[in-house]
């Protein structure tokens, strides 16, 4: 592990437009017992899991995904480090890849079936279990501000397309039109799949359309932060998956499944098959076993990720983080994008199954 290079002065700036912008409600006071402000700090962040292999990225693209990540990680960072509550940190970090088109989350999000791209977020505070979510919504350029705002701003915790995004209009939340979310990467993406779809059961198996690696990968994007306060937050960020129909929603927004937060145990956001993630409630069980058990933030994680999503068939992974600053990064996929600072300020980012 080592320290990373300073950091931009984009990234800078973000960091501290989400400190003085972002209205977050008051978060709970820690237990005496618990780290008091001026106590550690700490963030991880993912950006999706699957088929990721070595040289399936080329040394360019790869040098990319690095980057992307670095940039995120000391956005969240600088947040922490100015003062800033987790919840601005998870935010911080998690906006930079969503403006990324990196990544399948904002402008990077991958095309549903009827060419149109449906982003879902979801935000949580330890401190006080507050939630808020969004599904489906389709003009919003982050949606996790979107999904902090329905938390903080509503009597709600979950909204979904047009009424969500009337919301998001009446908070003063950036609207942008469709086309902003258009790459051709996810165009040609969502092509080879369906071309994959018509052949399945029209040729042999050798004569279909091959997909390439990032066809075989779950798009997520997350983060969890701990502040100096020693309160947790966590988010998760997605376009969801390629080629979807009926207005499918996976495990991102549904509070427990992909995204859990709560100071008396650990924050966590997934990244992987949705539907697995919310049959399992894989963020939540993962607190509840160290809540309720004593176990260790790495012992749960190794239970529910390694172990139980892998005997009922569940692909993906999951970054964790304690009150006492203990981060885990598991996956039980061939690769994760992943990173961390933590409370000693050393940087860690992967990708593959080092």
């Amino acid at each position: 592990m080592s320290r990373g290079p300073t950091l931009t002065r984009a990234a800078i700036a973000a960091a501290a437009a989400i400190v003085s912008a972002c209205a977050a409600a008051p978060q709970d006071d820690a237990a005496d017992d618990e780290p008091a402000a001026g106590g550690k700090i700490a963030i991880a962040i993912h950006g999706g899991a699957g088929t990721i292999r070595r040289g399936d990225l080329t040394p360019e693209l790869e040098a990319e995904y690095r980057a992307a990540l670095e940039q995120a990680l000391r956005a969240g960072y600088a947040v922490l480090e100015a003062g800033g509550t987790s919840l601005d940190a998870v935010v911080a970090a998690i906006m930079v890849m969503e403006d990324s088109p990196l990544f399948n989350a904002g402008k990077g999000a991958v095309f549903t079936n009827a060419g149109t791209n449906e982003l879902d977020a979801a935000i949580m505070d330890g401190s006080n279990l507050a939630a808020g979510a969004v599904a489906g919504v389709k003009r919003v350029k982050n949606p996790i501000t979107l999904a902090r705002a329905v938390m903080e701003k509503s009597p709600h915790v979950m909204m979904i397309g047009e009424g969500a995004e009337a919301f998001a209009a009446e908070q003063g939340i950036e609207m942008v039109d469709p086309s902003y979310f258009f790459t051709e990467r996810r165009w040609e993406q969502l092509q080879r799949a369906k071309a994959q779809e018509a052949s399945t059961s029209a040729a042999p198996t050798g004569a279909r359309p091959a997909l390439g690696p990032d066809d075989l990968k779950f798009g997520t994007v997350g983060a969890v932060a701990l502040d100096r306060a020693g309160n947790l937050a966590a988010g998760t960020s997605t376009g969801g998956m390629t080629n979807k129909r009926w207005g499918r929603v996976g495990d991102v927004p549904i509070i427990g499944a992909g995204t859990y937060a709560d100071n008396e145990s650990c924050a966590v956001s997934a990244t992987g098959h949705g539907e697995y993630f919310i049959r399992n409630v894989v963020a939540h069980d993962i607190c509840s076993i160290v809540r309720y058990t004593g176990a260790s933030l790495a012992e749960a994680v190794d239970r529910v990720v390694m172990q139980k999503l892998v005997e009922r068939g569940g692909e993906g992974g999951v970054i964790a983080l304690d009150r006492a600053g203990n981060i885990v990064m598991t996956f039980n996929s061939e690769g994760m994008y992943r990173g961390s600072i933590d409370t000693q300020g050393n940087m860690t980012i992967g990708i593959y199954r080092d």
